[in-house]
């Protein structure tokens, strides 16, 4: 591999829970897809740890596919731009064998996307309302406060950031436009939220997570992704999914449980006559959390939720 594909090459995005990814995926055999490539250091250091590993990147973000230098004169690696909820056509292309050992989705949003202004995710900083991870995305969030309704607003706000004030915060939006400017939508934000809520964390960090959702699409993507990634993978494959918020990690546990469901006869009958056979097997007893260390060094990695399964029938 190349030399400089090492886990410490680090400066596009900061990989997190490397070392659990690498324990749940040791011993996997053949193609890995990495959903979700990004500076691709889960890859890097997947290759490295073992040569019997193919690995398909996929990002949606050119940033991540055209721009960093890891891995890409490997030729166990093969990096496609795309959009993972449409994981099920990706793989009719590119894996027509349909021989899939595993999955790896680390979800949300890349250090370098939050650290670039242009990018418009952050709120720390002054940049233009952008919010679009890749050229897929129709519309940006500048599009959402500029021209949508408070109604629409507020749902948005409601339903991807789980934000109690959003009303109040949809209607200071929409009074206070034109916006241009991811610096100046923060302080509208924080200006229409109560003083009382406003000492923990920073009160445009909810807006702006549903924003960002709302612009990309990101749970119906998610739910695509896994359902092909289940569909797709062989026997004894792997599925890695690392969360970041609650609605993530909703629908990754609520898709891996309804995969782990088998007979469902009443317990008296002495054979099974529905036939259900549960399709995945859980390898996570509860959902994983990044270690004290590991948070202290990377800070980002705080809130990240791990789940994984075992593909056990087709």
């Amino acid at each position: 591999m190349n030399q400089t594909a090492t886990p410490n090459s680090y400066s596009y995005h900061r990989p997190v829970m490397v070392d659990e990814v690498l324990s749940l995926f040791r011993g996997t055999t053949g193609l890995l897809v990495d959903a979700t490539y990004g500076g691709g250091g889960h890859t890097a250091a997947l290759l490295q740890s073992n040569p019997e590993l193919r690995v398909l990147g996929i990002d949606r973000d050119l940033d991540a596919i055209t721009r960093v230098p890891v891995g890409l004169d490997d030729p166990a690696l093969h990096l496609v731009a795309a959009n993972f909820g449409d994981l099920e056509k990706i793989l009719a292309h590119e894996v027509p064998s349909g021989d899939l050992a595993g999955a790896l989705f680390d979800l949300g949003v890349s250090s370098h996307q939050l650290d670039t202004a242009v990018r418009g995710f952050s709120y720390h900083s002054s940049g233009p309302l952008d919010m679009r991870m890749g050229p897929d995305a129709t519309h940006s969030a500048a599009d959402i406060v500029n021209h949508w309704s408070a109604d629409e607003i507020a749902r948005v706000l409601r339903d991807y950031g789980e934000e109690r004030f959003a009303w109040r915060i949809a209607n200071a939006v929409v009074k206070a436009r034109p916006h241009a400017d991811t610096a100046e939508l923060g302080r509208v934000v924080a200006d229409a939220v109560p003083a009382a809520a406003r000492r923990r964390k920073h009160p445009a960090r909810r807006t702006f997570q549903a924003l960002r959702i709302a612009v990309n699409g990101e749970l119906a993507a998610l739910r695509s992704g896994l359902d092909a990634a289940i569909d797709a993978i062989r026997p004894g494959g792997r599925i890695v999914v690392i969360s970041y918020h609650s609605l993530e990690d909703r629908i990754v546990k609520r898709r891996f449980a309804e995969g782990t469901v088998g007979c469902t006869c009443p317990p008296d009958l002495p054979v099974c006559a529905c036939g259900t056979v549960a399709e995945l097997r859980r390898l996570t007893r509860k959902a994983m959390r990044p270690t004290p260390q590991e948070i202290e060094n990377n800070p980002r990695a705080r809130s990240a939720i791990l789940r994984a399964v075992e593909k056990v029938a087709s």
